[in-house]
Formats: C-alpha cells, sequence, structure tokens
C-alpha cells in the first residue's frame, strides 16, 4: 500500500460523525472541529433552541444536521440512530460528550440526583454506543470516542456519581474495544482536564479554584473546549489506525506529576 500523505493521514474528509451533547461546550467544539475538517456532522442533544443555534454556527463544508435526543431515554437514543442511518447510510464515527454533574458532599445526594448523573453519562453511553456499534460492526469498520475525565486518573471528591460514571466509561471503552476490535471497530477515549465551559465558569471563577488548579497544570491554564477538536480528529482517522482501548488524558499536564511546595534548597 502507498504511503498516505500527512493530509491524508489524519483526514476525517466526508466521514460521517454523529456527536452526542453537541450544542455545547466540547460537544459543541469538537462538532465544529470535524465539520471544518469536511466531515458530515450531526449534533443531538436534548434542547431543540440550542441544537438549531449550534448547528447553524458550526456548519461549514456539509450542512450540521441535528437530532433532539436525550440520550437517557433509550426510545430516544433508537430514534436518533435509526434517522442517522436513514439518511446517511452509516456512522463513521460516534462521539459520546453527553454529560452532566451536581456538586456536593456525598452524603448529600439524593437517589434521583445519582439516577440523573448516571443514566446520562454512564447508561446513555453505553446504550448510545451499542446502538452505533451495531451498524458499524455491519460494515466493519467504525470509530467511537468516549469522553472520560481525569477521575480515570483519581477521583476528585464532591463529585461522587460523577466521578463513578466517569471512570465506567473509562473501563467501558477498554472492554468495548476488546469485544469489537475483531469486527474493526475502534473504541477510544479523551480524558480532558479542567476545561472552562459556560457550565463550568463560575466554579473557575472563584480566586481559591485558580490558586490551586494553575500552579498543579504545568501549562498553566485552564482547557478550552477546543484543546480537545485535534485528539478527537486523530482518533477518529487513519493516523490512530492501530490504536484502540486507549484513554488520552487531554489535561494540560496535570496528571503527569504533584507540584508540591517544597523550600528552595529542598529544605535540607
Amino acid at each position: 500500500m502507498a504511503a498516505m500523505t500527512s493530509q491524508e493521514l489524519f483526514s476525517v474528509q466526508d466521514q460521517v460523525v454523529l456527536v452526542s451533547g453537541g450544542s455545547r461546550g466540547i460537544g459543541r467544539a469538537i462538532a465544529h472541529g470535524f465539520a471544518n475538517a469536511g466531515a458530515q456532522v450531526i449534533i443531538a442533544s436534548r434542547d431543540a433552541k440550542s441544537l438549531q443555534e449550534a448547528a447553524e454556527a458550526v456548519s461549514c463544508t456539509h450542512p450540521v444536521a441535528r437530532r433532539v435526543c436525550d440520550v437517557a431515554k433509550p426510545d430516544d437514543i433508537a430514534s436518533l440512530v435509526a434517522s442517522v442511518i436513514e439518511q446517511f447510510g452509516r456512522i463513521d464515527c460516534l462521539v459520546n460528550v453527553a454529560g452532566v454533574n451536581r456538586r456536593k458532599p456525598a452524603l448529600e445526594f439524593t437517589e434521583d440526583d445519582y439516577d440523573f448523573i448516571m443514566d446520562i453519562n454512564l447508561k446513555g453511553a453505553w446504550l448510545l454506543s451499542r446502538a452505533v456499534a451495531v451498524h458499524q460492526m455491519k460494515s466493519g469498520h467504525g470509530t467511537q470516542i468516549n469522553i472520560s475525565s481525569l477521575n480515570n486518573d483519581k477521583p476528585l471528591t464532591n463529585v461522587a456519581p460523577y466521578a463513578m460514571s466517569k471512570a465506567a466509561v473509562g473501563h467501558m471503552t477498554r472492554l468495548l474495544a476488546a469485544e469489537w476490535g475483531p469486527s474493526g471497530v475502534r473504541v477510544n477515549a479523551i480524558a480532558p482536564g479542567f476545561v472552562l465551559t459556560d457550565l463550568t465558569r463560575k466554579l473557575w471563577s472563584i480566586p481559591s479554584m485558580q490558586e490551586w488548579v494553575k500552579p498543579n497544570t504545568p501549562l498553566r491554564r485552564l482547557g478550552q473546549p477546543e484543546d480537545m477538536v485535534g485528539a478527537a480528529i486523530f482518533l477518529a482517522s487513519h493516523a490512530s489506525a492501530w490504536m484502540t482501548g486507549q484513554i488520552l488524558y487531554v489535561d494540560g499536564g496535570f496528571t503527569a506529576a504533584f507540584n508540591w511546595p517544597i523550600p528552595p534548597g529542598g529544605g535540607q
């Protein structure tokens, strides 16, 4: 086989890419990145208004399609996948982004809190992955990209159900990669570091949070949703053709080491 050029190696041109949670934050940035790279993008979200605005904003080579879908509802997932297959004939890449969080001590979480987070972050990703995989396995190829988190490295306090759900997504990524690899389907994950989005802006405006995160992030800044785009396109392209079951930490170096306040001279 002739060697690919670098442009061909990283190409996602004309791929059919489905992005759940694609109307805002990381999902919207990834959708925009794929659209800019010439992919046919379909974004899905619970909110019709934000979907329309996002689809109009990120359309590039191909008009971005949109579907209303609550991934906590199995019937919504079945309808979403069926409609995409009917219109476009295939799904080359699934990006599982849809996720929610609530912050409070473990003893303050209600059962409703737990179910709300788990149904979207874990059950929704699980059901959508399987629904898409049925079609990808029939065609003998396809990629899936899950959005995990730093909680795969170590759990954060005061977000217990979220941390648990994202750790499970990491294991789901590995397990599905192992089962579906023989059928030509690759499954990987991106674990973002601390990313500034509309949903986290209030949290990261607190001075004590800024004072904690920046010294412990080697690149000395919060991430932006756009920082996830390169990793997503890499995982969907031929450049990662022999890569599956992996979790890529896109975190500014946060998980690389601890920056501890040792005094000058090493305290000797």
